[in-house]
């Protein structure tokens, strides 16, 4: 008798584990039964939109059901990732983030936790910031900005756009690695703050490509440095601010998140498909049109730099003893 009472209890237990092992692979292959949301907290028309809205495109190809594009804007991306954080972790809501999220996350203390209680699904690229200065600034070149702030009386001052947004912190930790001291001026958007730079008004920003670029190329201000740890394709002339600053390395990456407990094989299955939609080449000349290059991986690779960038901005708040709004 008890020799068959083990044999059924082992009978039993192998019929779970073999019912456990289809689940998972049943549970990814079923998903999406229904419309996604897809929540970008930021208004239409920014960089994370455009990104998202591509991408949201391409998930609705490859899985067959509609990945609707929520945008959820205000306090600086707070409201929208506070509903990400708090929606089901069912796999029907998910975001679209740009790395504002590591700097928002360090400054802000929100009534959820951003870091623990949102995991990574999959980077779609990154893009430089740029060190820019208005032409009026006797200064070529990063070393003699550096040299001309320690020597003004008053500081220099500099654009961002805005208290403790990512522009704000990559300022301040070239800053913190320079030893020099500027005049921080917040608007709302590099596009706000074009102006004031294009006057001399307001002569240095560490600034978006795309709002950047056409204006270095007419002349009307200098780029001195890119933040990217190696030299950007499209500024080849322009070095890194780590040449001069060792280890100053600063990328502003867009990706996809999702609430944590979602289950794994949905994110992997989400990672997949966008993995894949990085290999066509209409997504490779949309990226390159947006002044990013692809990055892709796996989403352990995507929650690292996550992990690492907030600890970063952490430090960078505490050293310049930045306050939320």
């Amino acid at each position: 008798m008890k020799s068959a009472i083990r044999r059924a209890s082992a009978l039993a237990g192998a019929v779970t584990c073999a019912l456990l092992g289809m689940t998972a692979p049943a549970h990814s292959q079923q998903y999406p039964s229904k419309v996604v949301r897809v929540i970008v907290p930021f208004a239409p028309g920014g960089g994370s939109d455009i990104t998202a809205r591509q991408f949201s495109q391409k998930l609705s190809e490859a899985l067959g059901q509609q990945f609707i594009v929520d945008n959820r804007g205000g306090a600086g991306g707070l409201i929208g990732m506070e509903l990400a954080a708090k929606a089901p972790p069912d796999g029907y809501t998910i975001m679209m983030m740009s790395g504002s999220f590591s700097a928002t996350s360090a400054l802000n203390k929100p009534s959820f936790d951003p870091i623990n209680s949102i995991v990574a699904v999959h980077e779609f690229g990154y893009t430089p910031f740029v060190l820019t200065a208005h032409p009026s600034l006797p200064a070529r070149t990063t070393k003699e900005l550096i040299a001309l702030a320690r020597e003004t009386k008053g500081g220099l001052s500099y654009a961002s756009t805005g208290i403790g947004s990512i522009t704000h912190l990559s300022t301040e930790l070239f800053l913190n690695m320079a030893k020099i001291r500027m005049v921080h001026v917040p608007y709302k958007s590099t596009g706000a703050a074009m102006g004031d730079l294009l006057s001399g008004q307001v002569p240095v920003i560490v600034g978006s490509l795309l709002p950047v670029v056409p204006h270095v190329g007419s002349g009307k201000l200098r780029a001195l440095a890119v933040t990217t740890a190696k030299r950007w394709y499209s500024l080849p002339n322009v070095p890194t601010l780590g040449e001069t600053l060792p280890g100053y390395q600063v990328e502003l990456w867009f990706g996809a998140m999702a609430p944590r407990g979602t289950p794994q094989p949905i994110i992997d299955r989400i990672n997949g498909a966008l993995n894949k939609a990085l290999e066509q080449p209409d997504m490779k000349k949309n990226l390159e049109q947006q002044g990013m290059v692809p990055s892709g991986g796996t989403p352990a690779q995507f929650n690292d730099r996550i992990r690492k960038e907030y600890e970063r901005w952490l430090k960078v708040v505490a050293a310049a003893n930045i306050k939320a709004e």
